[in-house]
């Protein structure tokens, strides 16, 4: 049965809401703790509904995982099997994330090729790169990447592109190789350094986190250990988007405010007052609608495409043009065509869009097509002037744990609703 969000517009969101485990960062933790033989625990995991998925991909090659809440115990064996093909590959991206430390650990991996959000082509040729560099041989066969070494090599890496995935699967099999690798133009991301800090909790060698060059010195083998998964930033920043347009009063937790800084200026400019407590959390508030300011999606520590959908629901409503430019998934448009069935004012033209604001957005059925275009979309629901039907909502369960009971609990008006939709 489908469910879809009843969304009433007109709220105004007020009060505090804490953000708990980044769903970026989770499902590769998750993964690295197949590097170690042992029981691994990992504490702060959002409950969304990738996280049992992940659980499912680890069980098939012979983990056994409990998840209790907010904690994940994986219990990794000493023999491991090198084929992860079970059905919950084809259903989350973040699936291809064990092939680093299965061939770290095994010097061999079948892997099914990943699913997940329809934002575009997300191919693996700089993991496979990265993997070959270290001694691998890698191929696509029937559906599955293989991979196969006598011996893993460290050497030097270059990333044309700062792939948040391949430099994490290129170090999580670097830690395990002899010598030591160096990662030239690598992602800097937050739950990179975070990946990088349990690897280094369970005796890996990794210098330089947080940089654009990762340095491994591998060893020769890992112990498990408990660690605490950091704040989810792209939650934290749809929040704060909230606040925004819908000229409201919220305080996040949960989160490092330091890991939104652009977005938090960007905030700013839009009109926002902004405080943040160390480390801790921010809060935003918003008194009068919103001015016009333009985006731009890059690598971090630039805006990230998982915020453009937030960027453009937005400017949609805000005084003014906005320009939004989206250079890494060519396909995260698809949002602005559901923006326009709820009256947005928006324009596209290859990697640009042009929106112009309106006072209010008209309700309208909508389809969620990622993670973040569905949330988008409720967030543009708020601020229409009826009931808008968010359908997929099955998307935003995959990213934002309670995420119907938070907004609310902060006086928004929105229901899940089951039955199939009218469109065919």
């Amino acid at each position: 049965m489908s469910e879809h969000f009843d969304v009433h517009g007109g709220a105004r969101l007020v009060g505090e809401v804490e953000v708990v485990g980044a769903k970026n960062s989770v499902l590769k933790l998750m993964a690295a703790a197949l590097l170690a033989e042992g029981t691994t625990t990992i504490t702060n995991c959002p409950q969304i509904l990738d996280v049992p998925l992940m659980a499912d991909v680890l069980r098939s090659v012979g983990c056994e995982v409990v998840i209790d809440g907010g904690t994940a115990t994986i219990t990794t064996p000493a023999e491991l099997s090198h084929r992860a093909d079970s059905a919950a590959m084809g259903k989350l991206r973040a699936s291809v994330c064990v092939l680093g430390p299965l061939v770290g650990r095994l010097k061999k991996a079948i892997v099914a090729l990943p699913g997940g959000d329809a934002i575009g082509q997300r191919p693996l040729d700089m993991h496979q790169s990265g993997l070959r560099k270290l001694g691998a041989t890698t191929t696509i066969e029937h559906g599955c990447v293989v991979a196969d070494a006598e011996s893993l090599q460290g050497a030097q890496v270059w990333l044309d592109f700062p792939s948040v995935g391949a430099t994490e699967n290129i170090l999580m099999a670097a830690v395990l190789a002899e010598g030591t690798t160096v990662i030239d133009n690598a992602a800097r991301e937050p739950e990179i350094v975070d990946i990088c800090t349990m690897l280094i909790e369970m005796g890996a060698k990794i210098e330089g986190a947080g940089t654009s060059t990762l340095t491994v010195h591998g060893v020769e083998t890992l112990h498990p250990t408990e660690h605490r998964v950091i704040g989810d930033r792209i939650v934290g920043a749809t929040w704060a988007f909230a606040a925004v347009m819908t000229r409201g009063d919220l305080t996040v937790t949960g989160v490092n405010p330091h890991h939104l800084d652009l977005v938090l200026e960007k905030l700013r400019h839009a009109g926002a007052e902004i405080t943040t407590f160390d480390g801790k959390g921010f809060r935003v508030v918003q008194r009068d609608r919103p001015k016009s300011v333009d985006f731009v999606t890059l690598p971090y520590p630039g805006f990230a495409t998982d915020l453009q959908p937030f960027a453009v629901a937005l400017s949609a409503i805000s005084e003014g043009t906005a320009m939004i430019t989206e250079n890494l998934y060519e396909a995260r448009f698809r949002f602005i065509e559901e923006m326009m069935r709820l009256s947005a004012d928006a324009r596209t033209d290859g990697h640009h869009a042009v929106v112009r604001g309106v006072e209010r957005l008209s309700s309208a059925p909508v389809w969620a097509s990622d993670i973040r275009a569905g949330a988008g979309l409720v967030l543009a629901g708020l601020c229409a002037d009826s009931v808008t039907e968010v359908w997929d909502v099955f998307h935003i369960d995959r990213g934002y744990p309670h995420f119907v009971e938070n907004l609310n609990r902060l006086g928004a008006r929105i229901q899940r609703v089951a039955g199939e939709p009218e469109r065919a």
